[in-house]
């Protein structure tokens, strides 16, 4: 959710839980400020907070000339003093997949080690692996895999420039009530996976302008999503059953939306089960 309207935004998601206490709240109107002026963002974001054992990771994200690509994540424990994320790859991504498991420790020095078997050769020969991987590599992981899985936002609320920049629609006014009913009114934030596997019939009816990312209905499995009405139906409020505590909210005929995630980091691999 943008920082210009961190208080309304929290206000319109308290009915998930999603709170921060006054202490948190005014010490991020100030800092987040101050962050955009320092590292020169165009807009910082209050990304959310994972939790941990010891303690809390405070999630702000800056954006550049392009609101999908040029992204910087940054984490702070007490919402004042931030330090920089190193960007996800797909190197740390394997690391992370294979070393660290369990919760949040809440200390970004935090070593994991883990001993997995790998195959030698083609015999049956397997030697043990020692992984390891810090747990500030895991939190820049988990964060661009909430984002790439779970961050949404209203279709036309974003356009593609003729050079390519995706940014903000201006002109956006927000969908109506009953395209906010609609599952189908609402895209993946993150660059297109099911969009390049559509016919070309199918592509010739999409507007290149607003259509240029995935559609939350083509999400496997089905059903992740759960989308209400709240405060007397003037809040739109979409949660993902995949990230628990992944929150977006939309004020319908308004350009009021955003997204907020407060959780332990961990994916709900039950889903299934639930469904």
């Amino acid at each position: 959710m943008d920082a210009d309207s961190l208080h309304y935004s929290l206000e319109l998601v308290a009915g998930s839980g999603n709170i921060l206490n006054t202490e948190h709240r005014t010490a991020l109107q100030t800092s987040l400020l101050i962050l955009r002026k320092n590292y020169k963002f165009n807009r910082v974001l209050f990304w959310g907070k994972i939790m941990g054992i010891k303690e809390d990771y405070f999630i702000a994200q800056g954006r550049g000339d392009d609101e999908l690509k040029d992204k910087k994540n940054l984490y702070s424990f007490n919402c004042m003093d931030w330090f920089l994320l190193p960007p996800a790859t797909i190197p740390m991504i394997e690391e992370v997949s294979k070393a660290a498991t369990g919760r949040f420790m809440g200390d970004a020095s935090h070593v994991y080690e883990n001993t997995i078997l790998k195959k030698v050769g083609d015999e049956d020969e397997v030697e043990e692996e020692l992984v390891k991987t810090t747990e500030e590599h895991r939190l820049a992981v988990t964060i661009h895999l909430i984002d790439d899985e779970s961050s949404v936002i209203p279709r036309g609320a974003f356009i593609k420039n003729p050079h390519g920049f995706v940014q903000v629609n201006r002109c956006f006014e927000g969908l109506t009530e009953s395209q906010a009913a609609k599952l189908d009114s609402f895209l993946h934030f993150r660059d297109p996976k099911t969009l390049k596997k559509k016919s070309l019939l199918e592509l010739s009816e999409l507007n290149q302008t607003i259509d240029f990312l995935d559609l939350l209905t083509d999400d496997v499995p089905k059903g992740m999503w759960s989308l209400q009405f709240e405060n007397a139906n003037k809040v739109l409020i979409l949660r993902c059953l995949l990230w628990l505590g992944m929150t977006f909210y939309h004020v319908p005929m308004t350009p009021q939306h955003g997204y907020i995630y407060i959780g332990d980091g961990v994916r709900n691999l039950d889903l299934s089960f639930m469904l």
